[in-house]
């Protein structure tokens, strides 16, 4: 690794000042996340009225039934296209990491976590079993979920908005890729929160882009090293010679 720009070497002392400094900006980082997540949790929250429905393992299912009688509901919206043979690289590593003791974990706290995508049931499951998920997965073909809940962009289904821009907000961001009717549909991740007040459902939260590395995962734990994610836009430059994008596909 003698290529790699590697951490400076010091003593133990100078190494724990410098642990200690960057603890207070931890701490601080702590304090802030705990205040964001609290706004978020002061959320207002819009009622569901459309009956969307989905092909599941065991047949169709209503968007309250995948609440299975819990209150809360979180949704990953995971990138099939119905044309593609194999799922979206980076949403499928984002599955490979949820193991059975998480899912049970959160559904002690009352929340089940649900896999949607738009390609139909049989290539779900086709590529669930390559895989080896025990998670199931669902899905939403032919119906307009993924459009409306703006993972799915086609101008000719709906007006394009992804992480709540519009079309001049996109263009001034330099993302008029989305707006390119040559490529629609197209995919994009996302995760959406739903709250069940009896057989009322209503939708509370959804975060796009780099919004859904909030859950965790293998980010989480290698952005406590030293060498990091190992992606091109990190800091310091050199800490890797991998070249990577900065797309959570670890294929």
């Amino acid at each position: 690794m003698t290529d790699i720009n590697l951490p400076e070497i010091v003593s133990r002392e100078q190494w724990t000042a410098a642990r200690k400094e960057l603890l207070t900006s931890e701490k601080e980082a702590v304090r802030a996340r705990d205040a964001l997540n609290a706004r978020r949790r002061m959320l207002p929250m819009v009622r569901v009225e459309e009956d969307y429905r989905f092909e599941g393992p065991d047949g169709e299912v209503s968007l309250l039934g995948l609440f299975d009688g819990q209150p809360q509901l979180v949704v990953q919206h995971f990138m099939f296209n119905p044309e593609w043979e194999d799922g979206c690289g980076s949403c499928t590593a984002a599955v490979d990491e949820l193991s059975d003791g998480l899912l049970r974990h959160l559904r002690a706290r009352g929340t089940v976590y649900a896999v949607i995508a738009r390609a139909p049931l049989a290539k779900l499951e086709a590529y669930r079993a390559k895989r080896g998920w025990t998670i199931p997965v669902y899905s939403s073909y032919g119906s307009r979920f993924n459009y409306d809940f703006h993972v799915t962009m086609d101008e000719s289904v709906t007006p394009v908005q992804f992480n709540y821009r519009g079309p001049d907000e996109l263009r001034a961001a330099g993302l008029e890729w989305i707006l390119d009717t040559g490529s629609q549909p197209m995919e994009q991740p996302g995760m959406s929160c739903f709250l069940r007040d009896g057989d009322q459902v209503f939708h509370t939260y959804s975060t796009f882009a780099r919004g859904t590395e909030q859950v965790g995962g293998a980010y989480g734990i290698l952005d406590m090293t030293a060498l990091g994610r190992q992606e091109e836009w990190e800091e310091p430059k050199g800490r890797s010679t991998a070249g990577r994008e900065p797309i959570p596909d670890f294929s």
